[in-house]
């Protein structure tokens, strides 16, 4: 991957504060009003089924093989961001993958199991054949990224990494619950690849798919009209030590219930400063933002520096009104990012592009609601876009802000 040049990254940034500063949500309502990209066509999908894949020691380079190979087959698959443009056709990201990954077992009699991890981002096109009144039946067509992380033992590539383009398809049936809610059958394929060593790739579900509706005009009004929600930006400069540990970090990734990311690298200590402009904000407990940041960073083990820029969003849930404060839960997710390093503390991180996710919980207090404070954890990886993705972990942060 080319290397971006400082210039590009802050000249992007740069634009990016313009932009968001500058925008307008919508006509109807401003920031009262979902976002403009959220229109009356667009829908989301969450798939939970079976997947497929006839892994084997046929995929592993000559002269290795294994006792077995485990393969899970939960799995599931999520629509990021779908677009109907008419009854006939829609346009759609996605993301597959199994729950648990692949494992070869006992490879040369290393009574060891090595994990093997697969997705697939699709972007594909949907067709509908059949529309009734509350049934439609589909076939879908595009591309497909395939990245895979194999392993080695003793230095000596036993299965290869893999990222490369391929075909996906499949079909589905959409039952129509009500203007909201739908109920999906649905199925994906992607080829074998002989040139690549990878196996086809088969997956059947059953899932849900909400579709956006916009926001009527006495939601709108009744949203203008919050005594919560009065300042559209917010500044915060953050400072991150990891005096306390990674206990927090290692709690909320735990494998039971995970509900955020860990990180084979650890962050000893970082400043970082953020701004985050208010895009949409309901009468008293949701809002958006869109933010950027930049934050330098020195790890735990070797005291290396390198500095991360992300763009990112931000999901706030003002869960408790008080007369001066008020207290919210925030969680950012895949803010695409760039990190200046990509082996730190001897682990290899990937590419320069990767993603940033944060979680916290903060307040908003004094007489305007203006001063804000926030503890905060962070993850950067690039969520398996590329075969190297050792992730970032980032401590407890506090972070001190002004809102205007």
């Amino acid at each position: 991957m080319k290397r971006i040049s400082i210039r590009t990254t802050v000249c992007s940034l740069v634009c990016f504060l313009f932009l968001i500063h500058s925008t307008r949500v919508s006509a109807q309502g401003g920031r009262t009003q979902y976002p403009g990209f959220l229109t009356n066509h667009t829908y989301f999908e969450i798939n939970v089924g079976y997947i497929n894949y006839a892994f084997s020691n046929a995929h592993l380079t000559a002269g290795h093989s294994a006792g077995s190979v485990y393969v899970p087959h939960a799995a599931v698959r999520l629509v990021l961001y779908g677009y109907q443009f008419n009854k006939f056709l829609s346009a759609q990201i996605s993301y597959m993958r199994p729950v648990l990954w692949i494992q070869y077992k006992n490879v040369d009699g290393d009574h060891d199991a090595h994990s093997v991890t697969m997705n697939i981002t699709g972007v594909t096109l949907k067709s509908f054949l059949l529309n009734r009144k509350k049934l439609s039946l589909y076939i879908e067509a595009g591309g497909g990224h395939v990245t895979r992380t194999g392993f080695d033992i003793n230095n000596s590539v036993v299965l290869k990494d893999l990222s490369y383009i391929t075909f996906l398809g499949g079909a589905g049936l959409n039952y129509s619950l009500n203007d909201k809610w739908s109920l999906i059958g649905s199925t994906a394929w992607s080829p074998a690849s002989s040139k690549q060593g990878q196996p086809a790739t088969v997956f059947a579900a059953a899932g849900i798919r909400y579709n956006v509706h916009r926001l009527s005009a006495a939601t709108v009004e009744e949203n203008k009209n919050s005594p919560y929600f009065r300042f559209p930006n917010l500044l915060q400069v953050g400072y991150t030590s990891n005096v306390l540990g990674y206990g927090v970090n290692n709690v909320a990734s735990n494998k039971v219930f995970p509900v955020f990311w860990g990180g084979d690298v650890q962050v000893g200590k970082g400043y970082s400063i953020y701004y985050q402009r208010n895009f949409f904000h309901g009468r008293k407990l949701f809002s958006i933002d869109l933010g950027a940041s930049i934050s330098y960073w020195k790890s735990n083990v070797q005291n290396t520096g390198f500095y991360t820029l992300s763009l990112f969003p931000v999901f706030r849930f003002s869960f408790l009104h008080l007369k001066t404060t008020d207290l919210y839960f925030n969680y950012s997710v895949a803010g695409p990012s760039y990190i200046s390093k990509v082996k730190i503390d001897d682990t290899p991180t990937g590419k320069h592009f990767t993603f940033q996710d944060l979680m916290g919980i903060g307040i908003f207090t004094g007489k305007h609601r203006n001063l804000n404070a926030e503890i905060r954890i962070a993850h950067y990886s690039n969520g398996d876009l590329f075969p190297e993705n050792n992730g970032v972990k980032v401590p407890l942060s506090l972070n001190v802000g002004y809102a205007f």
